[in-house]
């Protein structure tokens, strides 16, 4: 069969699909940031306090700690999985960090090190529940969040902890150029790293070949077992990053911090475009759900809209972000 005549029975079976199909498709790729787009326009309209600079770099300080949960979380996605704990971590090691340097008496950077480390052995164990113990991803994560969030129950004694030097406080405070904080900053640069991993990087390649199908990855001969373990460790230590994070913005390590998180988490991943069912998704995507979901609650606590009614709010957003994706993938068969 020649190529033009393969390329005529393409269109036409292009043409027979129902035009919904067709709509769908093109509003996967691009309709993120279109949403992104409408969502400010409105939100100008609504609040004259909305589009200022100081409420801008507000927003951008308020969803760091989300942005960078994301990223992991975006691997973990993309490799058909799930990971629940990612809120109690952040409590865990913002836990460890203030009592290694309140009550153990050990230098910042080391406190600093230790909540680091805690968040990516978190994941590691998550990694190794799901890998080695066969746990599916949702089970082994909830063990997780329930781990994590009573073990920093059990440091603290419940109550939080604080005192911490001042130079750790205004990491989250100082404003390069008197503008852009540093915090912001670092969620740039680590989303950079993560998008160059994910396109360049043969083992990033392998994530989207894993969430597409799993047996064909491992035929193929890449290591699925190992890439899923770094990918859950990696999405801890980001995890625990987030906690050191708030913890420097809160100036006290709150055992209770990030409850709930990991559902704002999973929905700027979905929102911004990548599949629940594996094999799809991009940072530049998250970092636009992320984006939606932080200038969407800070509209609304503009126009004075009560929390109640936020919550029913986004809950429609997640709805309708992964009723696109189910549509988006029905279309394909």
């Amino acid at each position: 069969m020649s190529a033009t005549t393969q390329d005529q029975e393409t269109q036409a079976r292009e043409a027979e699909r129902p035009s919904w199909n067709r709509f769908f498709e093109r509003f996967g790729s691009s309709g993120p940031l279109v949403g992104l787009l409408v969502l400010v326009v409105v939100l100008s309209f609504l609040s004259p306090a909305f589009l200022t600079v100081n409420n801008m770099v507000n927003v951008f300080q308020q969803i760091s700690v989300l942005a960078i949960l994301a990223l992991g979380m975006t691997a973990v996605i993309i490799t058909a999985g799930i990971d629940l704990s990612v809120g109690s971590i952040v409590g865990l090691s913002g836990v460890v960090a203030g009592w290694t340097f309140v009550e153990a008496g050990l230098p910042m950077p080391v406190a600093f090190l230790a909540g680091l480390a805690v968040g990516a052995l978190a994941g590691f164990i998550s990694g190794l529940m799901i890998t080695v113990g066969k746990l599916p991803p949702f089970i082994a994560t909830l063990a997780m969040l329930s781990m994590a969030r009573g073990l920093a129950l059990v440091i603290s004694d419940g109550q939080p902890i604080s005192g911490y030097p001042d130079w750790f406080r205004n990491i989250t405070r100082y404003q390069l150029f008197g503008v852009l904080p540093l915090s912001v900053l670092l969620v740039v640069v680590l989303f950079l790293l993560g998008a160059a991993y994910l396109r360049y990087r043969p083992s990033g390649r392998a994530l989207y070949a894993i969430g597409g199908n799993e047996e064909v990855a491992r035929l193929s001969g890449l290591k699925v077992q190992r890439e899923k373990l770094k990918v859950y460790t990696a999405a801890g230590a980001l995890a625990g990053l987030g906690g050191l994070i708030l913890l420097s913005r809160l100036d006290s390590a709150q055992p209770t911090a990030g409850a709930g998180l990991e559902l704002d988490v999973i929905a700027a991943v979905v929102i911004g475009g990548a599949s629940l069912a594996g094999g799809r998704g991009s940072v530049s995507g998250t970092l636009v759900g992320a984006l939606i979901i932080g200038f969407l609650r800070n509209g609304l606590n503009l126009l004075d809209v009560s929390a109640f009614w936020q919550q029913v709010i986004i809950g429609a957003v997640i709805a309708i972000a992964v009723m696109t994706d189910t549509l988006r993938r029905r279309s394909k068969h």
